[in-house]
């Protein structure tokens, strides 16, 4: 039995990241098959876990995980049904600061949870849960990369939520960081299972709507606090809520009955980022995958609510792309609350639908167009000569077209799959950290109140020292439990 170090090197571009960042990590234990037996001798059943064969390369007969859940609002409890009921796996801890959100969940979804044992805190929760394969992240998003990161130094495998992270120079880090271990990732961005999405990259990459040039993305009135100053009062800490853990690495501040727990923290730009940070990691997946996108070089925005701690009420934020080999630049305009794209952009879509989606993603090309709504997977298309939008499976000219991308039986499934030695995950955190890290750039543009030049590679706004902190912001020490 040895043990490997790996050492994660710091990329050009990444004089962000902080001195916390640049870390070595040992990575998962090597056996030979003598050794890998002699271990499993000593183990009883219930311990003889996928994480040991894992280690060896080998699929073993046991196909499941020992699985924590970290977060447990309103996303995690479909997770909670799905890596139990559906995919049959070992659920044995669940982690949440409010004591009210474990004991809702208890209730809601009673056959998942008998068995886990409770945590507040989700650093004793990777201390004392030594048989632990694999995490389940669905916290604010401003927890998510302090959290990937714990677990990937621990060697577990890690799902997160979307956005993958709440900065720039988070979502650089993670990316580097699960590139340097053996864990397997997946990013939130459900859309990537879909058949339909995978079918439309086929179809784009293998020219199908020519060269696509214009994509314009909108998502309709949210209902976060936007627009608006912090409030100067405060209300009591309700029993059984850790306030500053919730917190943790944001600055701190009153507590507020109804304006950040539970569910309205994403309108706020210490906890996320709005409707762009909450949409983009799905929106932008195919644009991003289908015509290898890589960084905008400038960015425009129009808003109105500019300028305060919580995101805009209604505006666009519009990317550029320089050229790529043998590929033309492209725009993303991405739109939210009242904001829509133009007639004459959704003109098609009015004569197939009779009224524009109220969300959408629409790719025009020089032969046609593609519309896939907000989450890449409704997949219907256009070609110019068409009346009416048809789907991608079913037209004459996606036929031609073979089948290059493999289909699966959904996002959590496919995780589990790969983590148990099979295909790879389709949406790393190498690729999910990618579009993160985009759609944030958008942000900081917002969060400054004017266009930008982007430098996406060395993550840095030309002529604008101020950006720095938007972009690697210092972060509040953790407090402990």
């Amino acid at each position: 039995m040895y043990v490997k170090i790996i050492k994660v090197e710091k990329q050009e571009g990444c004089k962000n990241v902080s001195k916390d960042n640049e870390e070595t990590l040992t990575a998962t234990r090597s056996l030979t098959r003598r050794e890998l037996l002699k271990t499993a001798s000593a183990l009883t059943p219930l311990a003889f876990t996928s994480n040991v064969f894992a280690s060896a390369g080998i699929r073993g007969a046991n196909t499941r995980m020992y699985v924590a859940c970290i977060g447990l609002g309103g996303q995690m409890q479909g997770h909670l049904r799905d890596i139990t009921a559906n995919r049959n796996q070992n659920l044995i801890a669940v982690c949440d600061v409010d004591d009210n959100r474990i004991a809702e969940s208890a209730k809601t979804i009673p056959e998942a949870l008998p068995r886990a044992k409770v945590y507040k805190d989700y650093r004793k929760l990777l201390e004392k849960e030594s048989s632990l394969d694999a995490v389940i992240i669905a916290t604010p998003d401003h927890w998510h990369a302090t959290i990937c990161t714990a677990a990937i130094r621990a060697g577990k495998h890690v799902y997160c939520e979307k956005p993958l992270t709440h900065t720039v120079t988070e979502a650089r880090h993670l990316r580097q960081l699960s590139r340097g271990s053996k864990v397997i990732t997946q990013t939130g961005n459900q859309g990537s299972a879909s058949s339909r999405m995978r079918r439309c990259i086929e179809l784009i990459e293998a020219g199908t709507f020519g060269q696509i040039r214009d994509i314009h993305i909108w998502h309709p009135t949210h209902g976060w606090p936007s627009g608006i100053d912090n409030p100067g009062d405060s209300d009591p800490i309700p029993a059984g809520f850790d306030w500053d853990l919730w917190l943790g690495p944001a600055p701190q501040r009153h507590y507020k009955n109804g304006l950040y727990h539970p569910a309205q923290w994403r309108g706020w730009y210490d906890f996320g980022s709005g409707s762009l940070g909450d949409f983009c990691c799905h929106a932008f997946n195919l644009p991003v995958r289908a015509l290898k996108l890589e960084y905008p070089d400038r960015i425009e925005i129009s808003a109105e609510g500019l300028g305060k701690p919580s995101f805009i009420t209604s505006g666009w934020v519009k990317y550029y792309f320089p050229k790529r080999k043998g590929l033309d630049p492209v725009t993303i305009t991405f739109y939210t609350g009242r904001a829509m794209p133009p007639a004459d952009i959704t003109q098609d879509l009015k004569a197939t639908y009779d009224n524009v989606p109220n969300l959408g993603c629409l790719l025009i090309g020089e032969k046609g167009s593609i519309s896939t709504g907000l989450w890449n997977t409704d997949g219907m298309m256009k070609i110019t000569a068409d009346k009416a939008f048809m789907g991608v499976d079913n037209h004459e000219a996606a036929k031609p077209v073979p089948i290059s991308l493999p289909r699966v039986d959904g996002h959590m499934k496919e995780w589990v799959d790969a983590c148990l030695g099979g295909p790879p995950a389709f949406s790393s955190f190498d690729i999910g950290g990618h579009i993160t890290e985009i759609g944030l750039a958008g942000v900081v543009a917002l969060r400054l109140g004017h266009d930008i030049l982007w430098d996406g590679k060395g993550m840095h706004v030309h002529n604008t020292p101020e950006a720095d902190q938007l972009i690697n912001p210092h972060l509040r020490t953790v407090p402990a439990s």
